[in-house]
């Protein structure tokens, strides 16, 4: 197992990585700018229908 110090040293060396997760524009935005980027596809979890009831009651003050 690497030490922080050897960590912190590869990360100077290597550069970062960005994981980006969610809107692909701005994985693609890094990538031009030559970043190191890992996209990750995720969407929300689909909102119950007790939530909902919940939100709009809440809408309605």
């Amino acid at each position: 197992m690497r030490t922080v110090h050897e960590k912190l040293k590869a990360l100077l060396k290597e550069g970062p990585v960005v994981v980006n997760i969610g809107v692909e524009q701005f994985a693609t935005d890094l990538e031009a700018q030559k970043t190191r980027v890992v996209q990750m596809e995720w969407t929300p979890p689909q909102a119950s229908s007790d939530l909902l009831a919940k939100l709009r009651k809440l809408k309605r003050g």
